[in-house]
């Protein structure tokens, strides 16, 4: 009895050292397109079940203040309520302009093996680049991220309702806008659209892309 005791001691004890045992990953993230900037972007390990959105659906009030605002607190938050499925939430810091990279790192556990990122693109009415919910890698694995329509303001391209440097006009808004989508689905870049009444009308020569518009590295250090 007293040796099956042990044996058992032993098995809690190892199983419990597994669950701590983290795994530290470099994540570099690279802005491909030719006229869009990267707000902070919020980068998560978590476990199979989470997902930062759902093509078609409704956005969250979390990722639609992302979308349109660049604010990942919310969504940060949100993620951080399901402390079981999440190893770790930070977001990096500044713009990321074309062409520019930005290096990070992440800790993940046995049972947070998937990555998720996300950041605003600006200057845009609601769209936002992300990874959803890609498994990390053994090593080494590189990822080309897409762009998304959040789906929660018109796209207007009007100064008036995009923050940013460029624009410096309304982030989130919690009035309804006339021409959203309503659910959220792959962006279709910028377009030629007939001035408005107020306000300048950005055009798709200095502004538009075409999907995947971020290369993401991930690599296994320790």
């Amino acid at each position: 009895m007293r040796i099956l005791g042990l044996a058992i001691l032993a098995t809690l004890a190892a199983t419990a050292a597994q669950a701590d045992y983290t795994v530290k990953y470099e994540v570099t993230i690279t802005n491909v397109t030719r006229g869009q900037t990267f707000t902070p972007q919020l980068v998560v390990a978590h476990s199979r079940g989470v997902r930062l959105f759902k093509l078609g659906a409704p956005a969250s009030l979390s990722l639609e203040i992302l979308a349109e605002a660049g604010d990942t607190s919310p969504l940060t938050d949100d993620l951080l309520a399901q402390s079981y499925r999440v190893s770790d939430v930070h977001t990096v810091p500044g713009l990321l302009g074309p062409g520019e990279s930005v290096t990070t790192t992440l800790e993940a556990t046995p049972h947070h093996r998937y990555l998720s990122l996300a950041a605003m693109l600006i200057p845009t009415n609601d769209t936002f680049v992300a990874l959803n919910g890609v498994p990390l890698p053994r090593r080494a694995a590189a990822h080309m991220a897409l762009g998304y329509d959040a789906g929660t303001e018109a796209n207007d391209q009007n100064c008036l309702n995009i923050p940013g440097p460029r624009c410096g006009g309304e982030g989130h808004s919690s009035k309804t806008s006339d021409g959203d989508e309503g659910h959220i689905h792959i962006s279709n870049g910028f377009h030629l659209l007939p001035a408005a009444d107020g306000g300048e009308v950005l055009e798709p020569s200095g502004y538009d892309w075409r999907n995947p518009i971020a290369r993401v590295a991930v690599r296994r250090l320790r």
